[in-house]
């Protein structure tokens, strides 16, 4: 496809607690952009506190999407995402406005801008599969199912993290479902990207994470999964399973002490976000800028300038 006649796409990426949100602001405010929330825990209804949710008070009525578009009993995938995203793209791009992906799903990111095909599936029997692999998973190890996946999808055993349960689920799921592995190989992009990851040390990085889980559990984290809870949301659900989430799960079960949940919670955050910036660095297309050492208005600056040079003409 010619160059020119691909959307552009301004990507915002980086590993949690980095700053993304105020910058993302500044610069579609600057751009007159729309905002395409990438991140695997936004998606579901109820859960906010969180997951860092931006609330629309606060938006400074900069449109949102890809924030509260499925209820949180039920599953979501990355080719769910793909498929959500891309007639958003188009949409804001109809709209005269600039779509800026946010975020720190980095598979997310890569199946929308490398186009990945996904081989459609039947509904109810995807189903009944996913639910069985949980099963194997949850009664005799998921040790058993990367065992599974190591034989039909090596590829994909290999880029899951062990602990990624959703992730080894969906992709045992398509093996299963298909015949084929987990679709990985690149297609030409529909896009023209200027892909930015806003990064910072991991020791301030782990301070700022410390600091949001601790804010996080003054605004109401624990009240807001014992309702999720009491609504009917599955202990075991994809959205329980976020992190803050499942921590707190435990809690409310009474595996763990107030003290236990949060280190929990602060333990896995930081270990997401050691593997969330393994992820991008090998984003080859990626630019790096360190919010430590440059001002946000410098940073914002920096964009706008490459966007409008680049990107726009």
């Amino acid at each position: 496809m010619d160059e020119r006649g691909k959307h552009p796409l301004l990507i915002l990426a980086g590993p949690t607690a980095a700053g993304k949100t105020e910058i993302s602001l500044a610069i579609a405010h600057e751009l007159n952009g729309a905002v395409i929330s990438c991140d695997s825990a936004q998606v579901f209804r109820g859960l906010d506190i969180g997951t860092a949710k931006l609330l629309t008070e606060a938006r400074r009525g900069i449109p949102h999407y890809g924030i509260d578009i499925i209820d949180p009993h039920e599953p979501f995938s990355v080719a769910d995402y793909q498929h959500y995203a891309q007639p958003a793209i188009t949409e804001i791009v109809q709209q005269g406005k600039l779509p800026i992906l946010v975020g720190g799903t980095g598979l997310w990111i890569r199946a929308l801008i490398q186009n990945y095909l996904f081989s459609p599936q039947e509904p109810r029997i995807s189903r009944v599969i996913r639910q069985h692999i949980r099963m194997i998973g949850d009664e005799h190890g998921w040790d058993i199912v990367r065992s599974i996946l190591n034989t039909v999808d090596p590829a994909s055993y290999h880029a899951i993290a062990p602990q990624d349960y959703n992730r080894l689920t969906r992709a045992l799921e398509v093996f299963w479902t298909t015949g084929k592995p987990l679709p990985r190989d690149p297609q030409e992009s529909p896009y023209r990207v200027s892909y930015w990851v806003l990064t910072r040390p991991l020791t301030e990085l782990y301070e700022r994470i410390g600091l949001r889980t601790r804010e996080m559990i003054r605004q109401g984290l624990p009240n807001e999964v014992l309702a999720l809870l009491h609504n009917g949301v599955s202990p075991s659900s994809q959205a329980l399973s976020a992190i803050g989430y499942k921590e707190t799960v435990k809690w409310a079960f009474g595996l763990a002490t107030e003290e236990e949940r949060d280190l929990l919670i602060v333990r896995h955050t930081r270990q997401y976000a050691k593997r969330q910036l393994t992820w991008f660095r090998s984003e080859k297309g990626a630019r790096w800028l360190d919010l430590s050492f440059l001002s946000p208005q410098r940073v914002i600056q920096h964009i706008v300038h490459d966007v409008k040079e680049h990107l726009l003409n």
